[in-house]
């Protein structure tokens, strides 16, 4: 059964960080691409970090750039992002999701191209 399953969030003061965890099972992860996204509340879901097949290359959004980084450890069949330098704005329900297509520039962190996603964990940033 395809499942994915977040985990590592928490509360946070500004200027902290955590890292997040994503393990899948049903499938090989390493296998397809696989981006992080957020949703704050009132807010769209928007994409924070995508790492192609193979853990090749990763992206990021613009807004998370030098304090965020996404990685595999294929061994377990899990995908990390590491938060650093977290702001209050960056607080939100924080989602892995797989896609089983390759990515072009511009659907990278589309959220209409992922195919299955996991539940979430809560990233809370506050003093």
């Amino acid at each position: 059964q395809l499942q994915l399953v977040e985990s590592g969030g928490g509360l946070v003061q500004p200027g902290g960080s955590l890292r997040l965890s994503c393990a899948a099972s049903g499938f090989t992860l390493n296998y397809y691409g696989i981006g992080w996204f957020r949703q704050a509340p009132g807010k769209e879901r928007e994409g924070v970090s995508f790492t192609s097949v193979g853990g090749g290359s990763a992206n990021y959004a613009d807004s998370v750039k030098g304090r965020f980084t996404i990685s595999r450890d294929n061994a377990k069949n899990m995908v990390y992002l590491q938060m650093n330098s977290l702001k209050p704005e960056d607080t939100g329900i924080y989602y892995c999701a797989v896609r089983w297509t390759r990515p072009t520039a511009q659907n990278m962190l589309d959220t209409s191209y992922y195919d299955y996603w996991g539940q979430g964990t809560q990233v809370t940033v506050s003093s």
